[in-house]
């Protein structure tokens, strides 16, 4: 049978066909338009003067995939180490970039998720949350063993969680670098932000303050890394870059203080 030219139809007749073909068959506006010869603007414009829902731009690219009509653009795709940098420091970039409304509005998102969640949902992320800073106290952050490994292998000699006797007080160094006098301390967003609390943070900033003083009193020049943001590798090699320009800077003196931050 031949169809209708699109033009032809009756509103009536164009939100079945809409409704039918976007809601049911999953078609895109192209291929709708394809088939009653217009454009994929005019079906979407229809679609929303009709109350249509339209599908977000995720949930067509699904969509798409399942069909057979796009191919996923990175499954089974092997990406050089160089490539992947690129594309995290881009992402990196495009977050920093958002603007103060853009950020608030992607806050306010997730804390509506947050308060979505069950209380048996928020107890175990919780609970997961604690555990994993207990760990990573003991073993080191991913941002630390990151650090270390990148260290080793351009020829620094490092101590990792090297433990200190200063002034009869048992102190912990993040990283260590004993041929220079170097100390290294990751700084996580407990030591500037109230994640635990208002007390816990003062007591955070209190005993740093002291480990500074007692650092430099010894001697050692103190590199503090401020990690603002959740880990990721392109966030890693742009700390790390910024940590040998610190060393650099450091190495000759004594009694000296640098801080960096994880942010562009």
């Amino acid at each position: 049978m031949l169809l209708k030219h699109y033009k032809d139809l009756s509103d009536t007749e164009k939100k079945n066909i809409l409704n039918d073909k976007d809601v049911t068959k999953k078609m895109s506006f192209a291929d709708i338009a394809s088939e009653h010869k217009t454009y994929a603007n005019k079906i979407r414009r229809d679609a929303v003067k009709f109350g249509i829902k339209i599908r977000d731009k995720s949930e067509a690219q699904s969509n798409a995939l399942k069909s057979g009509k796009h191919c996923h653009p990175t499954k089974g795709k092997q990406r050089t180490d160089d490539v992947k940098e690129k594309i995290g420091i881009s992402v990196m970039k495009n977050w920093e970039d958002l603007t103060d409304a853009e950020l608030d509005q992607r806050k306010k998102k997730s804390k509506l998720a947050w308060e979505n969640l069950s209380d048996e949902q928020k107890e175990n992320i919780t609970s997961a949350a604690n555990k994993a800073v207990r760990v990573s106290s003991k073993v080191g952050s991913k941002l630390e063993k990151f650090i270390l490994k990148k260290l080793l292998q351009d020829g620094f000699v490092v101590e990792f969680h090297k433990e200190q006797i200063l002034s009869n007080t048992k102190l912990q160094i993040d990283l260590f670098l004993p041929t220079m006098n170097v100390a290294i301390e990751i700084d996580g967003p407990s030591h500037f932000l109230p994640v635990w609390g208002d007390d816990a943070l003062k007591r955070n900033q209190k005993y740093d303050q002291k480990k500074t003083g007692l650092l430099l009193g010894k001697g050692l020049s103190l590199i503090r890394v401020k990690q603002q943001h959740d880990y990721s590798n392109a966030r890693a090699l742009l700390v790390y870059n910024k940590l040998k320009v610190a060393i650099d800077i450091i190495k000759d003196n004594t009694n000296t203080t640098i801080e960096i931050e994880d942010s562009l």
